[in-house]
């Protein structure tokens, strides 16, 4: 048996990674039965995730991963689903923020939804574009008002201190006390509108079950890929 490598000595004090095992025993995700629709089939495993939140099994059933890149280089953060529709899958942020200014010089994104405890990922690769003004104005008098004064209070991806960041937040509730927080225009919303989705179902032996939904004209091809 090969010699295994020393543990580093920053990291003793974790558990065993090598050892570190889940079973994963998930019903078969089958050509045969799922919808012809792709967003059919992520509704139903929304719907899901949002059962397992009931039974305090996975506390935020809408977040997902957001990767970009720029010059090469990827980049990934958790932003929330706000809606899904034939259309895509938005989400909102700050039009000076990193994320934006990666999507400005390449649109192309992937998205990830991470549903571990249901032994589920998403994986969506896609063209983001941005909403409607009135979509984005839509969804922000939606928000919480801390929320929305905070949309104000940061320069998003910016070197801020946390005094700075705090006199910023105090000088927004100032501003519009007594008053409905607007919108800014440099905060708003992107839908990112699918070329592939893949579903990924956790199987024993590792063996697990990964469908891909692939634009094809009008419709979508249904593939399998090895795990």
């Amino acid at each position: 048996m090969p010699e295994l490598p020393e543990a580093d000595p920053d990291v003793r004090g974790l558990p065993d990674l090598f050892g570190q095992r889940v079973d994963y025993l998930g019903d078969h995700l089958l050509e045969t039965a799922v919808p012809a629709d792709p967003i059919a089939l992520f509704s139903s495993w929304l719907s899901d995730a949002f059962a397992a939140k009931e039974r305090g099994l996975l506390p935020e059933p809408t977040a997902m991963v957001v990767s970009t890149t720029a010059d090469g280089r990827p980049s990934s953060r958790t932003v929330l689903l706000k809606e899904v529709n034939e259309g895509g899958f938005t989400f909102f942020t700050n039009y000076g923020s990193r994320k934006a200014t990666e999507m400005a010089g390449s649109p192309y994104v992937a998205l990830l939804f991470g549903w571990y405890p249901l032994q589920r990922q998403v994986r969506i690769e896609g063209r983001a574009e941005r909403v409607s003004r009135s979509e984005s104005e839509a969804y922000f008098a939606s928000r919480p008002r801390g929320s929305q004064l905070g949309a104000w209070a940061s320069a998003q991806s910016t070197e801020v201190t946390l005094e700075n960041l705090t006199a910023s937040y105090l000088q927004a509730e100032k501003r519009f006390a007594g008053a409905d927080v607007p919108c800014p225009e440099h905060w708003g919303g992107y839908r990112v509108g699918p070329d592939s989705i893949e579903f990924w179902q956790g199987q024993p032996s590792r063996m697990h079950d990964r469908l891909v939904y692939r634009r094809s004209g009008d419709g979508w091809q249904i593939v399998r890929l090895a795990p």
